[in-house]
């Protein structure tokens, strides 16, 4: 992977590697059998991955996330259909049988408001508001499937308008210009006194060119710049914490500075010799986002990111010291419950090494890798809850071994994973195809 941070900021880690041991042929089949068949017994069928009405194959997955009030969905590519459709069934499903009402995308803080004004008011385009917000980086979530479940959720709270859903976003790749103003709205009626400071500090900062543009911008400022900024932003947030005021809109108030000074506070890390820090300091961050959410909304949260974000153990210490779910656990217990995906062969949207976004395909996973082995399971497509899964399975799920993990680079090195302790329910699809991206 590489190391300087200006070229992989937001980028996921991406895994197949590790070296085989040499045993026996024979040995092996039958080991591996074994692990196979203990799969079978515990795996489930699953229908389709496309929304739809019937979703009695769902009810399996009910019983494995349970009393759960966040839980994080994954994704072995950043762009597969397959995945994001599946994210919709499952999202529409638990809304309907067991009253989840947060779809939360990795993704801006600022982002997710927008679009939450649209599926809640109706506030303004989507096509538009995608556009305009998935750019960069954050590209990938452009595509037809997302649209469709920003249009479904808006089209439930027509029919709903008591009881809504609602939509998030956690992460701190950038903070659009209506955060600012939110934050700058808030002071000048609660605190007017302090507009003036506000205004100062948070010079320079709101953004007057498209997300894109601006989060380039912003990692080729010289560090000390971008420290100077961090300050300001910080300042700020400590301003709005000292006030004596309470209520949902001063709550509100300090979440948006917050936002506003978890980006500041992202890019003013050394690119040369921080990103672990930065990193580690961005999953927490998605972590704290996603938590006060679900605290301050009531809602339970279907939390979309990629797998290495919503799992445990993290593939690569070095550059990613602990990740969101882990951040997660810590904080909700069994409150929180991750959903990995695996997947045999397929196409996916990724990032060639000529910096151009393109397809790519893959075959039948080889010998050796996880998915190797969980595609000879006896089902075409399965959940499989992997906290329950007996032996030989249990001991071969909780080795590590290479695993297709790919994020927004393609090729990338290559990390061993051991399933069962990375995720609590594992996904298994035999076959994906790239996600349709919008506005390309």
């Amino acid at each position: 992977m590489k190391t300087h941070r200006t070229k992989i900021v937001l980028t996921l880690i991406i895994g197949l590697a590790g070296a085989a041991l040499t045993v026996p042929q024979t040995a092996t089949a039958t080991a591996e059998g074994s692990v196979v068949a203990a799969l079978d017994r515990a795996a489930q069928p699953l229908r389709t991955v496309e929304p739809g009405a019937d979703t009695r194959d769902l009810r399996a997955l009910d019983r494995m996330i349970g009393d759960a009030k966040v839980v994080g969905v994954g994704e072995a590519t950043h762009s597969s259909h397959d995945f994001f459709a599946m994210k919709h069934r499952v999202f529409r499903h638990l809304v309907e049988e067991k009253g989840f009402r947060t779809f939360g995308l990795e993704g801006s803080w600022s982002t997710g408001l927008r679009l939450n004004d649209y599926v809640l008011y109706g506030k303004g385009d989507p096509r538009r508001i995608m556009r305009e917000e998935f750019q960069g980086t954050y590209l990938w979530w452009n595509n037809t499937d997302y649209l469709a479940l920003v249009e479904w959720m808006r089209a439930h709270n027509r029919q709903h308008p008591n009881d809504p859903v609602r939509f998030m976003g956690d992460d701190l790749g950038w903070a659009g210009p209506e955060l600012y103003d939110k934050v700058t709205d808030y002071v000048a009626g609660a605190h007017p006194d302090l507009l003036a400071r506000f205004t100062e500090l948070y010079r320079g900062l709101r953004p007057t060119v498209p997300t894109g543009p601006y989060m380039e911008q912003y990692m080729n400022r010289p560090l000390a710049e971008r420290r100077e900024m961090a300050a300001r932003t910080g300042e700020a947030l400590e301003l709005l914490r000292k006030q004596s005021a309470t209520g949902t809109a001063y709550d509100w108030a300090v979440r948006n500075a917050t936002a506003i000074d978890q980006v500041a506070r992202f890019y003013s890390f050394d690119d040369q010799t921080q990103n672990a820090d930065a990193m580690r300091y961005r999953d927490q961050a998605m972590a704290d986002n996603t938590a006060w959410w679900q605290e301050h909304t009531g809602t339970k949260v279907l939390l979309s990111a990629h797998n290495a974000h919503v799992g445990y153990d993290t593939p690569d210490p070095a550059n990613y010291p602990r990740m969101q779910g882990a951040f997660l656990r810590d904080r909700l217990k069994d409150a929180y419950v991750s959903v990995g995906f695996t997947f045999d062969r397929g196409s996916f949207n990724s990032t060639g090494p000529d910096g151009k976004v393109r397809r790519f395909t893959v075959g039948a996973a080889g010998d050796g890798l996880n998915e190797h082995t969980l595609d000879r399971v006896g089902l075409r497509d399965y959940v499989v809850d992997l906290r329950t899964v007996p032996e030989p399975a249990r001991d071969w799920l909780e080795r590590a071994r290479p695993t297709r993990n790919i994020g927004t680079v393609h090729p990338d090195r290559e990390y061993d994973i051991a399933l069962a302790r990375t995720y609590d329910i594992l996904i298994h699809l035999h076959q994906v195809e790239e996600a349709r991206l919008r506005d390309r």
